[in-house]
């Protein structure tokens, strides 16, 4: 097993796939159950918990079945942590399982596969990016024939559900190509080096603070489809941007 990064975080199960929330024991320690059910980040996102005022330099992971977690790291090590469970999730999380045929009323989200991506890192990029340009696809339909405002209950919360996985998945899917595309260009396969070109390119600055950036060529990219055509393991039509990334944690986490 490769070691992309090792150090030490305290870390509180925020809320269930389901939704409920977890309770915080910063005091306990890692029981042998613990350690074999480690946290798998295929398929995941970390991101700065700007709005969470509890606690300094704590950062928030989704994973693939939608668990969320809080993790508290030091001030220096903060950026390099959430830098670095992106970089290795866009690696090596595996393209997802075709959809499911035939019509399905109540919403789900499809299940995405554990094991290690096979395919080679311009695959991986065309793959992440070909998801990215198929969920903005899927968010600006959705959002173009949002409910009656009369609508209420199974139907709106069908639309929520939706437009909330789709805002996600857009925003892990652009992560993963700015990160991928970034490392190519770096020509590093040194992690620790890659995160500090990274850092002193200012063209990626601002996404390196905030994944719920998009890379312009993917918005564009995506634009212009709906134009013509309508490895890891380690630990309403248009809302403004800047309105997304303020509450960027929020939206992430089920109230």
């Amino acid at each position: 097993m490769l070691l992309y990064k090792n150090g030490f975080l305290v870390r509180k199960v925020h809320a269930d796939s389901d939704g409920k929330r977890g309770e915080y024991k910063p005091d306990k320690q890692l029981s042998d159950e613990d350690l074999k059910n480690a946290v798998s980040i295929h398929h995941s996102l970390a991101m700065k918990a700007s709005d969470y005022s509890k606690r300094p330099n704590v950062f928030y992971l989704r994973t693939a079945d939608w668990r969320v977690y809080l993790f508290q790291a030091n001030a220096e090590q903060m950026q390099s942590w959430i830098t670095r469970i992106n970089t290795v999730a866009a690696m090596f999380s595996s393209p997802p399982f075709p959809a499911a045929i035939g019509s399905q009323k109540k919403f789900s989200r499809p299940l995405l596969p554990g094991t290690m991506s096979k395919l080679s890192e311009e695959e991986q990029i065309r793959s992440h990016e070909a998801r990215f340009r198929a969920v903005s696809t899927d968010l600006a339909e959705l959002r173009s024939f949002p409910p009656d405002r009369k609508v209420k209950g199974r139907e709106l919360e069908e639309y929520r559900l939706r437009d909330e996985y789709l805002d996600f998945e857009k925003t892990r899917y652009g992560t993963y190509v700015m990160l991928l595309r970034a490392k190519i260009r770096s020509g590093e396969e040194d992690l620790s080096v890659f995160e500090s070109l990274l850092l002193e390119d200012s063209s990626l600055q601002r996404a390196h603070s905030s994944p719920t950036l998009q890379d312009s060529s993917l918005a564009s990219q995506a634009s212009s489809s709906r134009g013509t055509s309508s490895k890891a393991s380690a630990c309403s039509s248009s809302k403004p941007r800047q309105e997304g990334q303020r509450n960027s944690y929020r939206q992430a986490v089920k109230k």
